[in-house]
């Protein structure tokens, strides 16, 4: 039983556009990877940096458009958190690249399916 070239043609652009979206959102999801990496390796040196001071040295954490007095400790504290919810958000990152390739993959499979059944 033969698909109709009409089908063929719209589900070939179902399908390649849907490829064409999970291909776009692979670049998104991968620059966003990039950038949490960066922001994770900066809050690496910035501690590493900080554990090397001595313990009275004054620091300040920025609020807002000002900076306040805090101690060491504290601000190590914050950057703690802030590099807990980076690996956080780099594991879901990475599930949601898991995801989009497979798709991608899945998509372009089904193109060259068509395709050569088709042809």
């Amino acid at each position: 039983m033969a698909i109709p070239n009409e089908k063929l043609q719209q589900l070939l652009q179902e399908i390649s556009s849907k490829a064409a979206f999970a291909e776009q959102q692979l670049n998104i999801v991968r620059a966003q990877i990039a950038s949490k990496k960066r922001e994770e390796r900066k809050l690496q040196l910035s501690n590493k940096e900080l554990s090397d001071l001595p313990s009275l040295t004054p620091v300040y954490d920025g609020v807002g458009k000002m900076f306040v007095g805090t101690s060491i400790p504290d601000v190590q504290k914050k950057q703690d958190r802030e590099a807990e919810d980076c690996k956080k958000e780099l594991a879901n990152l990475d599930k949601k690249l898991q995801y989009l390739e497979q798709t991608y993959k899945n998509s372009t499979e089904h193109i060259e399916g068509i395709l050569k059944r088709g042809g």
